[in-house]
């Protein structure tokens, strides 16, 4: 189901595959968001409502995985984690407590900066339901968030629509998606390290 959707990009199917990358299915964003900035520079789409649809399914995915975290608890999420349900979403105790520790590190500002974190992106707002974070701060912070990561595929898919061709765009998007989650891996370490540094001039 989810490769025929990829084949039919549509701000609806934008929306619904964000939506599932923000809880617990593995669906890469790199292969929704760039593919469909990729067809907005050919005509076919708005780049900008490319961003708009995918960072409002991020935020309904979001917020279905902070909801779940918040009333079920603990030991219902890290249940569902070591089952055979959670393996399937390539899910399992070791990223959840990842996901909580990055979260206790960082506080409130890991909700926008876990977004554009490898492998704690779509789990961050477990821990934020957790932890009973405000839910309007959670929903601002998951917003800037994922619309910043939404932006930065969205500027690849347009900029590779001038030289690569549709039939090598996937293979293009993942050599490229290497280096674009280093990149915002180290740009996320230099925004932590400011903040620390911030907080301890205070």
């Amino acid at each position: 189901m989810i490769s025929s959707l990829l084949n039919n990009l549509n701000y609806g199917t934008i929306l619904f595959l964000m939506l599932l990358e923000s809880t617990v299915v593995p669906v890469p964003s790199e292969l929704v968001v760039a593919p469909a900035a990729y067809h907005a520079a050919g005509g076919n789409l708005n780049v900008w409502l490319v961003i708009l649809f995918a960072t409002i399914g991020a935020d309904l995915g979001a917020t279905i995985n902070y909801v779940a975290a918040r009333w079920l608890g603990r030991p219902v999420i890290y249940r569902f984690a070591n089952s055979r349900w959670g393996r399937m979403c390539l899910l399992n105790q070791e990223k959840v407590e990842r996901s909580e520790q990055y979260f206790n590190n960082h506080g409130m500002v890991a909700t926008i900066t876990g977004r554009l974190v490898i492998g704690i992106r779509h789990l961050i707002s477990l821990p934020a339901g957790l932890a009973r974070m405000h839910y309007g701060k959670f929903l601002l912070y998951t917003t800037i968030g994922a619309a910043a990561w939404h932006a930065i595929l969205a500027a690849l898919g347009w900029y590779m629509h001038s030289f690569v061709p549709e039939n090598e765009l996937e293979a293009t998007i993942e050599l490229y998606g290497d280096y674009i989650k280093w990149g915002i891996v180290a740009l996320v370490v230099l925004a932590l390290l400011y903040f620390v540094i911030k907080k301890k001039r205070k």
